[in-house]
C-alpha cells in the first residue's frame, strides 16, 4: 500500500509539475522535475518519511530510467544526417567542455579551502548519479556528497541554461541540446527537449558521452598531480 501511495505522489506530482510549466509557457523556473523533486522532498519531510522507504517504494520508476535512457538513441538516429556534419566539432567541445567543467568546480572548491574529499566528490559533478558515485567511489571520494553536487548542478543548469543561451546569443538547437547535456546531465536533457526534439537529442548524446569522458579524465588528471 506504501509503495503504490508513493508512486501514485510521484507521478501525480511530475504530472502537475508539467501543467504548471506548459501553463508557464515553459519558463526554465518552472522546469518540471525541478518541481515535482522540491514537492516530494518537502512531503517527506512533513512526513518524516526517511527518503530510503521512499526509494524502495519507487524501484519500478528508477528501473525504467535504463530504459528511458536507452530510448534517447531513437531521436538522435533521427539526426543522423546531421551528426555527420558536426560530428568533428561536437568531439572537441565534449573533450574541452568535460576537462573546463571538471576542472573549474575543483579549482573554484580549492579556493575556497574545501577539504580534499570534498574536492573528489565535486569532480565529477556534470555526470548522471551512478557514474559520478562510481568515479567517487573510485577515487576516494564520497558517494553520497557526489549525489548531492550532481543534484545542485542539474538543477542549476535546467533552471539557467536557456537564459545564458539567450545572453551569449546562441540559437542552434544542436549547440543549445549538446551544451545543456554536457554541463547538466539528465535535468539538462528535459530542458532541452522542451526546446525540441533536435535540441534534446543532441542533449542526450552528450550526456551518455560525457559520463565516458568524466571516467577516462578525472583519474587521468588525479594521476597528474604530484
Amino acid at each position: 500500500m506504501i509503495e503504490l501511495g508513493a508512486l501514485i505522489m510521484t507521478l501525480g506530482f511530475y504530472l502537475a509539475s508539467r501543467r504548471i510549466s506548459a501553463w508557464g509557457r515553459d519558463n526554465p523556473l518552472l522546469s518540471p522535475p525541478v518541481i515535482s523533486m522540491f514537492a516530494i522532498i518537502a512531503v517527506l519531510l512533513m512526513a518524516r518519511i526517511p527518503y530510503r522507504d521512499y526509494f524502495q517504494a519507487v524501484r519500478p520508476i528508477h528501473f525504467m530510467l535504463g530504459p528511458a535512457t536507452v530510448a534517447l538513441a531513437l531521436p538522435l538516429y533521427k539526426q543522423l544526417d546531421r551528426l555527420r556534419r558536426v560530428l568533428v566539432p561536437l568531439m572537441v567541445a565534449l573533450v574541452i567542455g568535460s576537462a573546463v567543467g571538471i576542472l573549474s568546480a575543483v579549482f573554484i572548491g580549492a579556493f575556497m579551502g574545501l577539504p580534499h574529499e570534498v574536492l573528489l566528490a565535486l569532480a565529477p559533478k556534470s555526470v548522471t548519479t551512478p557514474i559520478a558515485m562510481g568515479i567517487a567511489e573510485k577515487i576516494g571520494g564520497a558517494p553520497s556528497l557526489a549525489t548531492v553536487f550532481v543534484m545542485i548542478t542539474g538543477i542549476v543548469g535546467a533552471l539557467v541554461a536557456t537564459t545564458v543561451m539567450k545572453l551569449v546569443r546562441v540559437k542552434d538547437p544542436v549547440v543549445k541540446g549538446f551544451a545543456m547535456g554536457l554541463a547538466a546531465h539528465g535535468l539538462g536533457t528535459v530542458r532541452a527537449f522542451q526546446i525540441g526534439e533536435m535540441a534534446g537529442a543532441f542533449a542526450g548524446l552528450a550526456m551518455a558521452l560525457n559520463g565516458l569522458m568524466t571516467a577516462i579524465i578525472v583519474p587521468l588528471i588525479l594521476s597528474l598531480i604530484p
